[in-house]
């Protein structure tokens, strides 16, 4: 039976002079997909799909490279509309992202609810898995903060930033066969 995997973007070169969405990797984040595309954990994988922002298609790109695979684009995946505040400096961000999973039913500041970029996700990730029922491994590649509303949705536990990602650059997998997550979050490269 095969997998989903859910891979979330590595590191990007912040750029407050571009739109969040049109940002880029930077040459770790390419480094580091590079590696994980070579890992024995994407070596069943026979579908990619990406969000349809830049850093998770050049990640995307990267891995079905690898496989000898085109990139499939769900505009649904994209990450949390923040569009509202535009770019943040971190120490801001991470208080905004601590008020945007503790209110999940909440706009804060003009961002998307949780709870609705959950759903967005839930229904995305639903499709793709239906679309491609029977074939190998799955793999997801988008943004962490709808990596973490899909995780809560797929485990029945309720939306908390607890379970967000450590950084950048992670992944989990979903289990066709036993309908479960297989784990939590695991890093795409040794850290």
């Amino acid at each position: 039976m095969s997998n989903i995997h859910f891979i979330t973007h590595p590191e990007v070169v912040v750029d407050p002079a571009k739109p969040v969405p049109r940002w880029c990797l930077s040459d770790k984040g390419i480094a580091r997909m590079r590696m994980f595309a070579a890992s024995a954990a994407m070596a069943e994988v026979t579908n990619v799909w990406a969000s349809d922002e830049t850093k998770a298609i050049e990640a995307a790109g990267i891995l079905a490279g690898f496989q000898g695979l085109p990139v499939q684009v769900q505009h649904a995946l994209h990450e949390n509309d923040r569009s509202a505040t535009g770019f943040l400096p971190p120490s801001e961000f991470e208080v905004m992202a601590d008020r945007f999973f503790a209110e999940p039913n909440e706009s804060v500041r003009g961002w998307e609810r949780a709870i609705d970029a959950q759903n967005r996700v839930v229904q995305a990730f639903r499709r793709i898995a239906a679309e491609t029922d029977g074939a190998g491994d799955v793999a997801i590649v988008a943004h962490g903060g709808v990596g973490t509303l899909l995780l809560c949705a797929l485990q029945g536990v309720k939306i908390d930033r607890a379970y967000d990602q450590p950084f950048q650059g992670h992944y989990w997998t979903w289990s066709r066969e036993e309908q479960r997550v297989l784990g939590g979050w695991q890093s795409i490269t040794p850290e």
